[in-house]
């Protein structure tokens, strides 16, 4: 039976943790607020350039738009968002496990990784996968420039040719406590009416086609912008459930060691009284 001494270091060093988790959750919910209030502001954003695209479709001959027009699917990317940082549950895990259910169902193609977030690229590198681009460490300073930059890579990479198919798989924010993880085809653009008629009927400056052109691009660089929030949100909700979870085990498990440590007080003290009560019976 362990001594009070031992159960007493190994409750200072349980509250000890328990103040680190503590700290983290409070932390994590500061930094989930922000992170909601960026995303209410781009979900709207990208649904309205998403319909201002496909006003823009049926006057624009977008058909022909190297974005839109397919080229097979023998040369497929995934864009994996993981997080930088581990203490979030399974939300790291979880990406990782359906990334690789994507990958193994398409192991007759010719897949490459797109790689953002620390710990998706630790975790592919060390299995050999085929990585074009690697984007850790950007969500402690997440902004637009992140994704344009990652938008300029891929859309270079698919205009010239070298990928048939990009797609994008992310942890989607639904709530504190839920993260659904969503897997979503970037190149060729997807979603768009190219046929259908607006119900309204728009006087553009300058020409349809030329804003359409402009817009594409940055339709794309708008849906990684967003995926990107909707990850750090996901990983800060993750990390706040496992931080509140951690911090309540350890309330716990310093209830049990108290009592533990009492009832050896107890016995101690009680041992002390039965030896002195047999000495002076001796006497």
């Amino acid at each position: 039976m362990p001594n009070i001494l031992d159960i007493r270091r190994r409750i200072k060093s349980v509250k000890s943790t328990q103040q680190i988790t503590k700290a983290m959750k409070m932390v994590s919910a500061a930094k989930l607020r922000r992170a909601q209030e960026r995303i209410v502001h781009a979900r709207p954003y990208a649904r309205q350039m998403l319909t201002v695209l496909n006003s823009l479709a049926t006057r624009a001959n977008a058909s022909l738009h190297p974005l839109l027009q397919e080229h097979g699917d023998e040369q497929i990317e995934l864009m994996i968002i993981t997080g930088d940082k581990g203490l979030c549950g399974s939300f790291n895990n979880t990406i990782i496990k359906h990334a690789i259910e994507f990958l193994e169902e398409r192991q007759n193609h010719e897949l490459s990784l797109h790689l953002v977030g620390r710990k998706g690229r630790d975790f592919f590198r060390r299995r050999q996968y085929n990585i074009r681009s690697e984007f850790p460490g950007i969500f402690s300073r997440l902004n637009y420039g992140h994704a344009a930059e990652i938008a300029r890579k891929v859309i270079s990479a698919y205009t010239d040719g070298s990928l048939d198919a990009i797609y994008l798989i992310y942890n989607e924010f639904k709530s504190v406590l839920q993260q659904r993880v969503t897997v979503e085809r970037l190149l060729p653009i997807a979603h768009l009416d190219l046929h259908g008629e607006t119900a309204i009927d728009y006087i553009y400056e300058p020409e349809p086609a030329a804003i359409f052109n402009e817009l594409l691009p940055k339709h794309v660089e708008v849906q990684i912008y967003r995926a990107l929030l909707e990850s750090a949100a996901a990983e800060f909700g993750a990390r706040m459930t496992a931080m509140d979870a951690a911090t309540r085990n350890a309330g716990e498990l310093i209830e049990n060691l108290t009592l533990n440590m009492n009832r050896v007080r107890q016995a101690a003290i009680t041992r002390e009284i039965i030896e002195i009560t047999s000495g002076a019976e001796a006497l």
